[in-house]
């Protein structure tokens, strides 16, 4: 039987092969979540001060990928990039966590180690993500301003 971790790496590289809107970085936050989970066990499985950071790691990881789950969802560019900062939070704040229990030798090390490094390269794909959408919302507003700005103008001329 597989571990779950391997089986939320293979559901991550395998569930949707055209990864259309946005669908593979919220599978690879997901898998990472599950990871988490599964490095949380041995945090209580080992006692001390490591099971004493369990709840919030949990919370952290798991709202991460929650709030990109709700990003797919949202009602306008605004709330879709105010979701995607919010789970770029938790990332973070999940990241940290696992840099203490890799530097504390809290669980596995080679698990440890793994999930410091993808943390951080989600928090990349996701600072990535926020700064484009920013961008091309930016870009949008300017060209909605221009054109309503066109449509005076053609409406003065032809009142001449």
């Amino acid at each position: 039987m597989l571990r779950r971790s391997s089986m939320t790496d293979a559901f991550a590289r395998n569930s949707h092969a055209r990864y259309e809107g946005g669908q593979d970085i919220r599978n690879r936050a997901f898998a990472y979540s599950c990871r988490v989970v599964d490095f949380c066990e041995q945090l209580a499985t080992a006692g001390g001060v490591g099971r004493l950071m369990i709840p919030q790691l949990l919370n952290c990881s798991v709202s991460f990928a929650t709030m990109l789950e709700e990003a797919a969802a949202a009602e306008s560019d605004d709330d879709f990039i105010s979701k995607y900062c919010i789970g770029l939070k938790e990332c973070r704040e999940s990241w940290t966590r696992m840099r203490v229990c890799k530097m504390c030798r809290k669980g596995s090390e080679a698990e440890a180690n793994a999930l410091v490094q993808e943390g951080d390269e989600l928090i990349s794909i996701v600072t990535t993500i926020v700064k484009k959408k920013r961008r091309n919302v930016a870009a949008k507003r300017v060209a909605e301003k221009a054109a309503k700005a066109a449509e005076r103008a053609a409406r003065r001329a032809g009142n001449s």
